[in-house]
């Protein structure tokens, strides 16, 4: 079997598709280099002496895990140096983060939630890194208004999984493919080239505790799923729930299903519960590239127009058919 990969990925995406520019290329390397780093951390855990509370809260006034102040000072020293970019931004950090001046700056700006699910670090369950690239607008200067784009806008968009193998997803918008790490040769090897969601599932991942702060929609439609046979859609449905966006969303997009973190009632300053710029948007462009679909209930999430770095949204993605119904009911209610 010929072993492709991901530098002769995107360079024959270069070649033959016009795909994608040479240093944004050079650009999703340096972030894939840096995946590993993270990868020997956190396969390493108590061994290193990185699990446990880092002592400090993020931007959201989330305690921080020690490995997410490693995972986010991973990407930061990796990405810095390559001029490729004009600033970075990061779930952990209030601000963006300047290239330093003694380094040249790049179009692009890079944004990432350097370890998804950390509060699964310290149980061994699957955590993961997620991250979009943009363009830098031409002229501008590399600050907060840069990075407030609407997701359409990316360029590129990943995540990686640390499991069982430690993999990683991209798109750069001509579909969705997957690769491995191979740890003994140190190379990602391309293993799921076009990664598609079915347009139907028995399949849903919510976190049922919130059931009594939902809206009515999410009410109704959970309330079918669970009649399962007897109820209004005639079949059984299968809950699962990882609580680590990256392992929820790699499930549905492997074998179908629907993924939803809704608006609730716990806080009604907070319209949703995940980071649009970090979270919704770069994992919508991958859900939407493999054929799935992606909402806050009333708007596609790619067409959200930010307003501030940490704004949070509702989200409702996966297979297309369950979106869509979950979007009317939102319509109906």
């Amino acid at each position: 079997m010929r072993r492709v990969t991901l530098t002769q990925y995107l360079i024959e995406q270069q070649r033959e598709h016009q795909q994608i520019p040479v240093n944004l290329r050079l650009q999703i390397e340096v972030v894939a280099r840096a995946v590993k780093a993270i990868s020997v951390n956190v396969g390493k855990g108590a061994i290193a002496g990185v699990l446990g509370e880092a002592g400090t809260d993020n931007i959201q006034g989330e305690a921080q895990k020690q490995l997410d102040v490693v995972a986010n000072e991973i990407l930061l020293l990796s990405n810095e140096w390559g001029g490729h970019l004009a600033a970075m931004a990061s779930e952990e950090m209030p601000l963006p983060y300047p290239i330093p001046n003694r380094y040249p700056k790049g179009e692009y700006l890079l944004l990432f939630d350097p370890l998804d699910g950390s509060s699964n670090i310290d149980v061994n369950i699957s955590v993961g890194t997620i991250f979009s690239v943009l363009r830098c607008p031409e002229g501008a200067e590399a600050d907060e208004d840069a990075f407030l784009q609407p997701g359409t806008q990316q360029v590129a968009a990943g995540y990686a999984l640390y499991g069982p193998q430690t993999l990683l997803v991209l798109t750069v918008g001509a579909g969705v493919v997957g690769f491995t790490l191979d740890r003994e040769f140190g190379a990602w090897v391309l293993t799921n080239p076009d990664m598609r969601i079915p347009e139907d599932t028995r399949e849903y991942a919510i976190n049922a505790s919130n059931a009594r702060f939902w809206d009515p929609a999410i009410q109704r439609y959970i309330d079918e799923l669970v009649a399962g046979k007897e109820g209004p859609r005639g079949k059984d449905f299968n809950m699962r729930w990882v609580a680590s966006m990256v392992a929820d969303v790699h499930r549905l997009l492997t074998r179908g299903g629907i993924f939803m973190y809704p608006r609730d009632k716990r806080d009604p300053s907070k319209p949703g519960r995940l980071r649009l710029m970090y979270e919704a948007n770069p994992m919508s462009m991958i859900v939407e590239q493999a054929g799935g679909a992606a909402s806050t209930g009333h708007q596609r999430i790619l067409d959200v127009q930010p307003d501030h770095l940490h704004q949070r949204v509702p989200v409702v993605l996966g297979s297309r058919n369950e979106v869509e119904r979950v979007v009317r009911y939102y319509a109906e209610a």
